[in-house]
């Protein structure tokens, strides 16, 4: 996956080595996972190379990206900067970097809250945020079995896990977040 040079020189310029080295780490699970579940290991390499590409933009590069492109954010959204990145990345990607493959664009743009209706790329992404080598969190073992078992399993468990995480931490759950869990607890009792 070397052809991807140029977007890692790109990330290496807009992150904090840190998240650099989580994107290649997500990048990495991500092709993985796709593999296991049958996707497409190259979208989801890219999808997870790039995910966090503007997770450490300043305040200011968010608004402006918002404001140039049209995005209108939610009360939710207005007030959860941690969010901001996702959609501000997805809008990057396919204007900055004229990407136009929606759903790598999709994918960055839910892998933070998820949602209902979610595409193979997008859970691939989503879970393999979670689970990437870097990942050291509580639960993170349980996390691992779960996404080696079945996808819609570690999908449960991370949707309750974040949900869990945000109402013991008095904050406000993105719909999307609700919408993507109660979808997948109705499959479950079908």
């Amino acid at each position: 996956m070397n052809e991807y040079a140029e977007y890692k020189q790109l990330l290496e310029k807009r992150l904090k080595p840190k998240r650099y080295y989580h994107s290649l780490c997500v990048a990495d699970e991500a092709a993985r996972l796709a593999k296991k579940y049958g996707g497409d290991t190259e979208k989801a390499y890219l999808a997870g190379l790039l995910h966090d590409i503007t997770k450490n933009a300043t305040e200011q590069e968010h608004l402006h990206i918002f404001t140039e492109f049209g995005i209108m954010l939610n009360d939710i959204e207005k007030n959860a900067e941690k969010l901001w990145h996702a959609i501000s990345g997805a809008t990057y990607i396919e204007h900055i970097l004229g990407i136009d493959d929606k759903e790598i664009i999709t994918a960055v743009r839910y892998h933070t809250t998820a949602r209902a209706g979610m595409t193979q790329l997008e859970k691939i992404l989503y879970l393999a945020d979670f689970t990437s080598a870097d990942r050291d969190y509580d639960d993170i073992d349980i996390m691992r079995q779960k996404v080696e078992i079945s996808m819609e399993a570690a999908l449960n468990y991370a949707l309750s896990y974040t949900i869990n995480d945000l109402v013991s931490r008095g904050k406000p759950l993105h719909l999307d977040t609700v919408n993507a869990y109660n979808e997948n607890a109705l499959k479950g009792n079908e």
